[in-house]
């Protein structure tokens, strides 16, 4: 019984000690994680650089391609002779000036260019016999492109180098709804000579494999051409031309969920405006049309193809009439 008393107490007497001491752990803890350079997760193969050292920082991955330009911050360090060095903003002419060295142009091309010329001036004049130089970037102006028109995110995006059309327009989340398949590019250098490409979400990314898009350039998405169809069908309204921007008179009589059953489908009515502003009304024979004993018509831009019922068979109804509907008509992007 006394033994069992004097092993209670030694166990009271360690908890109390152990609670004491608790305190004292903490604090050695908390010291221990703020020395300087004490990381839990150094040398550990299973944590990121980036996790290791929050110093580390992101470069555009195409930074190494990026063209030197007026503005930008350089670095210059030469190991044998610290006269050369020293940081230097290059100026509206694009050059810096190096002391002793002079006036260096280096806009236009790359840092590791830029070095090399910086290096081979130094053994041309003279003045070391194995320079070891780097050139560093420090600050810099990323150029842009600015694409516009129908897609989805419109706006000015960073462009270091220049990339396939595909891959710019992707940076605006690609063609909106409504695009065309023309896609104008306006150069920077030559703004009087645009390129016109023709491409739609459906074309195969192959045929302008070869188109690129510069830094400073214009890209210009067009919308597509819209053809209402209106009269005697299930949803008069106006279509959009997607994809190849091609649509027949069938085609877009199908868009529209086909005629009525009051529709007279023998002669329909097709109102063209030409580029002057003068219209056009054109009969077309639709059912011999739907029956292979006519060619099908291809529609244009701003066609309004009209489906009469059989009251007014025979009677064409005023043109102005039926623009002003045109005018008012919902506008559908249906597939085909």
């Amino acid at each position: 019984m006394h033994r069992l008393k004097r092993i209670l107490l030694y166990a009271s007497f360690t908890a109390a000690v152990l609670l004491v001491s608790l305190p004292e752990a903490g604090v050695a803890q908390v010291n221990m994680q703020q020395m300087p350079n004490y990381s839990t997760t150094r040398n550990r193969a299973d944590v990121p650089a980036a996790v290791s050292n929050p110093d580390l920082r992101m470069v555009p991955e195409d930074f190494v391609k990026l063209k030197l330009a007026p503005g930008f911050l350089l670095s210059l360090n030469v190991l044998e002779d610290s006269d050369f060095a020293g940081t230097f903003r290059i100026d509206d002419l694009g050059d810096i000036i190096v002391p002793i060295l002079g006036t260096v142009h280096v806009a236009g091309e790359t840092a590791a260019d830029a070095r090399a010329q910086i290096k081979k001036r130094l053994l041309d004049e003279h003045f070391l016999n194995d320079p070891q130089v780097t050139l560093t970037v420090i600050e810099y102006t990323a150029p842009e492109v600015t694409i516009i028109g129908e897609v989805t995110s419109p706006g000015k995006y960073p462009l270091l180098v220049p990339h396939k059309l595909v891959e710019v327009l992707a940076l605006a989340g690609g063609p909106a709804l409504l695009a065309g398949n023309e896609v104008q590019i306006i150069s920077n250098s030559k703004p009087a000579e645009p390129v016109l490409v023709h491409y739609s979400k459906g074309s195969d990314p192959q045929t302008i494999e070869n188109v690129l898009v510069y830094p400073g350039d214009t890209v210009q998405v067009k919308r597509a051409g819209i053809v209402y169809v209106l009269g005697a069908v299930t949803r008069p309204g106006g279509y959009v031309m997607q994809e190849e921007g091609k649509l027949d008179v069938r085609q877009a009589i199908s868009l529209a969920n086909g005629t009525t059953i009051a529709a007279s489908t023998g002669t329909i009515y097709l109102l063209r405006r030409n580029a002057d502003g003068t219209e056009v009304d054109i009969a077309l024979p639709f059912n011999k049309m739907l029956h292979g004993q006519r060619t099908d018509v291809q529609l244009q831009p701003t066609d309004v193809l009209y489906v009469p019922t059989s009251k007014i068979k025979a009677i064409l109804t005023n043109s102005q009439t039926i623009l002003s509907s045109a005018a008012s008509a919902s506008i559908y992007a249906a597939m085909y």
